[in-house]
């Protein structure tokens, strides 16, 4: 059976849509703390994100629950989150939906 990486970073980002910062109405995936999310020959995903800011309240708990979420997807073989301040967030980096969701356009 040959791995689909783009089925399983569909289903990824699926899965980052559910998980939300919790002072801010809108998902994190939306939100541009997503940088990247690699799936590797053996379906091991590894996501490069960011917070608001480095003194973020959910500094630890936020990325163990993305791990734990990815991790739990169909034919998902584990999942490491790495936490990157360079480039720093900004708004900039939300998503229309996001943007329009907290009233910035």
């Amino acid at each position: 059976m040959s791995l689909d990486k783009k089925d399983i970073e569909s289903r990824v980002v699926d899965v980052l849509k559910t998980i939300f910062d919790p002072e801010i109405p809108v998902d994190i995936y939306e939100l541009g703390l997503i940088y990247e999310v690699k799936v590797n020959d053996s379906a091991f995903v590894h996501i490069l994100m960011t917070l608001t800011s480095p003194s973020c309240p959910v500094a630890e708990t936020l990325p163990v629950e993305v791990e734990e979420k990815v991790a739990g997807i169909k034919d998902v073989d584990g999942a490491k989150v790495e936490i990157v301040f360079d480039p720093p967030w900004t708004k900039e980096m939300m998503s229309e939906e996001a943007l329009l969701e907290l009233g910035f356009m």
